[in-house]
């Protein structure tokens, strides 16, 4: 009886813990996607109780936008850590800054989220994995790509019927006319058009969402070589870094073309999957267009979270990783074993453009 009664306790403990909002910090906002948490709408699940901005220019325009008041915001990211203890820390300043917040969240016993990619450098990817694993807590790379329900169904589809066979080539397109081009403020201009602080350009920034779809395609399978070339189609907009770049990721008996630009026509993120009996492809977010068999016309489907089970909140899926209610799999888009992979695949893509030569793994 008291057994029964110790566990009724302690499951109507642990669902109070769980009722009150996420205690979260927020590392840098000059990140042009610090507005999915800044304006995400109040749904009692979330607490932003710091914001650490060493820009102080950065931080009270960030203020004006959001109606933030300016009491939360520090410059010193260790002291806001310790002022306000949050149970998570969401990096949104630079891509080479990231390594800088799992040093020192990490250590406090602070689960990390990143904004995609998870770092500008092998070796930085690699630490930061190190030391999430060290201190136990989680480290996440957030993507908009793994919000889609259409490539949510894209990967079931293939995992669970084998609807277009054995994959074979796969062609990932992602970007925009350009970051200036689509107005992108100058605090985010100023590192994302860095070759140190991004790591690149649209080889970079664009170039990740293929690595990270195709690394979960593949389940965390290195690929054999890496072969990139790049172009500075305006270089007098975009003078450091390259604004066009296209990534051979080969597998021997798979390849994919990751197709990564700030010269599209318009913003697109999509993805053709192409198997020895059909095809997927998810044009949009929540369009997918298949088709497997020779005499039957292509079918386009209209597919939504209640067709498929997917997080369109990426910080609904953190809390819930948190909670332990969902466990991230290695392969896992928001997974660090995947992302280091990912790295990996940029490094080898930026060695490939300076060498002229594939990279082989």
């Amino acid at each position: 009886m008291r057994s029964v009664i110790f566990t009724f306790l302690l499951m109507h403990v642990f669902s109070c813990i769980m009722a009150q909002p996420l205690r979260v910090a927020v590392a840098g906002v000059s990140h042009g996607h610090a507005a999915f948490i800044l304006g995400r709408p109040n749904k009692g699940d979330i607490q932003i109780v710091g914001i650490y901005e060493p820009d102080t220019a950065v931080a009270k325009l960030r203020a004006r936008q959001y109606h933030l008041p300016e009491n939360i915001f520090y410059t010193d990211l260790g002291k806001m850590l310790d002022a306000v203890k949050p149970t998570a820390v969401l990096a949104f300043g630079s891509i080479k800054a990231h390594r800088a917040v799992v040093e020192a969240a990490a250590p406090r016993h602070i689960h990390i989220m990143v904004e995609k990619p998870l770092a500008t450098t092998v070796t930085d990817a690699v630490y930061m994995d190190s030391l999430a694993r060290r201190y136990k807590v989680q480290l996440l790379t957030d993507y908009e790509t793994s919000w889609y329900p259409s490539v949510a169904k894209t990967f079931q589809l293939l995992e669970d019927s084998s609807y277009a066979g054995k994959v074979r080539k796969v062609t990932v397109n992602d970007g925009h006319q350009g970051p200036k081009e689509i107005g992108c403020g100058p605090e985010f201009l100023n590192w994302l058009t860095d070759p140190v602080l991004n790591g690149g350009g649209a080889l970079m920034d664009f170039g990740c969402y293929g690595a990270n779809l195709m690394t979960h395609l593949m389940k965390n399978r290195l690929p054999v070589s890496v072969t990139a070339v790049a172009r500075h189609f305006k270089p007098q907009v975009y003078p450091k870094v390259e604004d066009d770049a296209t990534i051979l990721v080969d597998y021997g008996d798979t390849q994919c073309t990751i197709q990564a630009s700030w010269n599209w026509s318009f913003s697109r993120k999509d993805m053709e999957v192409y198997g020895d009996k059909g095809y997927l492809i998810a044009a949009d977010k929540n369009t997918l267009i298949q088709r497997n068999n020779e005499r039957s016309p292509a079918i386009t489907r209209r597919i939504t979270a209640t067709d498929i089970p997917v997080y369109e909140d990426p910080f609904n899926y953190l809390i819930d990783v948190l909670s332990g209610k969902v466990t991230m799999p290695a392969d896992g888009l928001y997974a660090p074993a995947n992302n280091v992979i990912v790295v990996r695949i940029l490094a080898a893509a930026r060695e490939s453009v300076r060498t002229g030569k594939a990279v082989k793994f």
